[in-house]
């Protein structure tokens, strides 16, 4: 039985195929592929003005044609024109190559010229045959993004057959005109068949007018999207939680400090959301060190002290098992009773944890990923925190939400998310920001040391340790291999006791047991361990207000976002804290950007804001991609005026236009359905 195309003109099973790993399945989603570049292939040039390095198309007769063996097999075809004579290479070729290049036939070459040992050439350049009856194009030529399989010329053939139909315009006419925009079809045409007029370099830079409007219409959709998902998410009930300030007020007096402005501002934004009768999805975000996670204490608490359970769940084992113990032995005096799962644990360990959990004997769960993947269930969960919830992946943090009914959630993170992601990618949240330090922080000194110089840095190390204080040695990221990155982390940790022997060393990395690793950061708490050599895992939740020095190796190879983790593991006590980065030489431009970024800047915001710039939204996101489309035409950065017309214009939308928000969303987001209900 023969399946229907998806598209409105007949297609077969292996080309839908193909064109469903572009995305492309009905269409709309032809008539958005839009080229990435553009070639002129309405002029002719003579071989005899070709100049080196310069892409061109000329129309030639073939004069001979040979497989050449030496240095490698290729095909060299000789060909010529009134005025001259140009050599062409195919390294890749079939045999039946050789029959199509037959002396006297005609074709045009389309490809880069260069300088080669017998003359000009061109390697591997489109061809076609063609003689001088043959019509040239009369627009530029698009290229567009393809897969294995599919040619320019069947991509070229579908897109105007999609094409073919009149686009029509879901935003009237009178808004485009307020926002000096062009009208969607005659942009959309313009990009796939752009006029000869039409400048390459504004269509290849995006600024061209037709660009812009794609990119509005895309941020729209996209801010519809979200706007939706927070109506959808105040539509649904959930058990509201109000301030009995019976465990809150008790836990905020037995703290050694008072809530600074910013944790308190936070606290009570936070409070109010948790008092609703809708689920709260807050992001809780600050800088290293600045005093989220009592924040999210007292979260956990209002839902306790309301009779509801509490999971706290982070991205790793070590950071799980500080918030545990760092939490419990505050909490546990109020009467809350803590459990900890690990996916390490004894199985009877974790079963009875789940026991307690499950029949309300435990009030407040910490945990990683195991608090989702396992059959376990809350009895009456109230509140989720999600610790650096950049690290977990959607479907991980929708399988929490459904482990209980609709439970409030608080995510945290320490990796500030600039303005324009939040507005875009996070507006389906509330967004809380601590944006000051606790009282009595010291500025921490960043210093670029080139590896040259590693005695100068052993020598600073020896120094600080013998003069009672603690230092973290912390070995490069290795991403193509932990067993790598383990091995690493040995060696660095026997040189070092080798060149240090005056010093008490300690080694943790992540393959230790955790009650290994437990072990060796409570010595490095206690002062029994005076240098600790570590991999990355100390990058979040670490607290020894002792350890004012810090050596990262390698810093060249790591990422802004966790150069500022690492760096916010020091200067948590009185002492001047500095942070060292180890760099090897050469550096890459994009190395020595970073570098420069992290040597000048302590702020997280502004440093968030140039790893934006310097990598895209795409990293930054971590999975939250997964369920959201990424902007395909938008440049965050550079569509900042049309990100905020979007976004206001999406409210006045829904609230008294909703036929064209759905109009719209519809032809951009199509069946793709976002997870925007997390």
């Amino acid at each position: 039985m023969k399946t229907a195309s998806p598209f409105s003109f007949p297609v077969s099973p292996a080309l839908a195929a193909k064109l469903a790993k572009l995305g492309l399945a009905r269409d709309a989603d032809l008539v958005l592929h839009l080229p990435l570049r553009w070639e002129d292939e309405t002029r002719i040039t003579p071989i005899r003005d070709l100049l080196p390095g310069e892409t061109a198309q000329v129309q030639a007769v073939v004069r001979e044609a040979s497989v050449a063996y030496r240095p490698r097999r290729m095909l060299t075809v000789t060909v010529e024109d009134a005025g001259g004579v140009l050599g062409v290479r195919f390294l890749n070729f079939y045999p039946s190559h050789l029959k199509l290049f037959q002396p006297g036939a005609s074709f045009r070459f389309n490809g880069e010229v260069r300088g080669g040992f017998l003359g000009l050439e061109m390697v591997h350049p489109r061809f076609a045959k063609a003689d001088d009856a043959t019509p040239l194009p009369t627009q530029l030529t698009p290229v567009y993004p393809t897969t294995a399989g599919l040619g320019q010329a069947t991509l070229r053939k579908l897109v105007e057959r999609a094409l073919a139909a009149p686009i029509a315009d879901t935003l009237p006419a009178d808004w485009l005109a307020k926002l000096d925009l062009p009208e969607l079809e005659a942009s959309i045409r313009l990009l796939h068949q752009p006029p000869l007029e039409c400048a390459v370099s504004d269509l290849e830079s995006r600024r061209h007018p037709a660009w812009q409007r794609l990119a509005f219409d895309e941020l729209l959709a996209q801010q519809l999207s979200l706007a939706t998902a927070r109506q959808q998410r105040t539509s649904r009930a959930t058990h509201p939680l109000p301030a009995r300030q019976h465990l809150t007020s008790a836990f905020t007096r037995a703290l050694s400090f008072a809530l600074t402005a910013a944790q308190a501002r936070t606290w009570q934004e936070i409070s109010a959301d948790l008092a609703q009768p809708h689920p709260m999805r807050r992001l809780l975000q600050g800088d290293v060190g600045s005093g989220k996670t009592v924040v999210a204490a007292l979260a956990c608490l209002q839902a306790i002290e309301n009779g509801f359970q509490a999971a706290f769940m982070a991205p790793t084992e070590i950071l799980a098992e500080q918030h545990f113990r760092k939490l419990a032995p505050l909490l546990s005096p109020l009467g809350v009773r803590c459990a900890w799962i690990s996916g390490s644990q004894r199985k009877s360990e974790r079963t009875a944890a789940w026991q307690a959990i499950a029949a309300g004997e435990a009030d407040l769960a910490f945990g990683t990923h195991a608090l989702f993947q396992e059959a376990g269930s809350f009895q009456r969960l109230g509140v989720a925190v999600v610790d650096e919830q950049h690290r977990f992946g959607v479907g991980q943090r929708l399988a929490l939400m459904q482990k209980g009914t609709e439970p409030h959630q608080l995510m945290m993170s320490a990796t500030p998310i600039p303005r324009t992601l939040a507005m875009s990618f996070f507006a389906d949240l509330d967004v809380s920001v601590v944006d000051e330090l606790p009282p009595g922080r010291t500025p921490i000194v960043t210093k670029l040391v080139s590896a040259a110089r590693r005695d100068d840095v052993l020598a600073r190390v020896r120094e600080a340790c013998l003069a009672g204080g603690q230092a973290y040695w912390v070995c490069p990221l290795i991403e193509e291999s932990e067993k790598l990155q383990l091995q690493t982390a040995q060696d660095t940790y026997e040189t070092l006791t080798e060149q240090l022997p005056e010093l008490r060393i300690g080694l943790v990395h992540g393959r230790l047991k955790p009650d290994e690793k437990q072990a060796v950061m409570a010595a490095f708490q206690t002062h029994a361990i005076d240098l600790l050599v570590a991999t990355t895992v100390i990058e979040v939740g670490v607290d020894v207000p002792n350890a004012a020095l810090m050596v990262i190796e390698h810093a060249e190879r790591m990422g802004l976002a966790q150069l500022h983790q690492l760096r916010g593991r020091v200067g948590r006590g009185s002492r001047e804290s500095v942070c060292v980065l180890l760099y090897e030489t050469p550096l890459s431009e994009l190395a020595r950007a970073r570098l420069k970024v992290i040597f000048e800047l302590t702020d997280g915001f502004e440093i968030a804001r140039q790893d934006l710039l310097l990598r895209g939204p795409g990293e930054l996101l971590g999975h939250r991609q997964s369920g959201l489309p990424m902007l395909r035409f938008a440049d965050l950065e550079r569509d900042v005026a049309l990100l905020e017309a979007a976004r206001d214009l999406a409210q006045r939308c829904l609230a008294h236009h909703p036929d064209i928000a759905a109009r719209h969303m519809e032809r951009w987001i199509g069946q793709r359905q976002a997870l925007t209900s997390i």
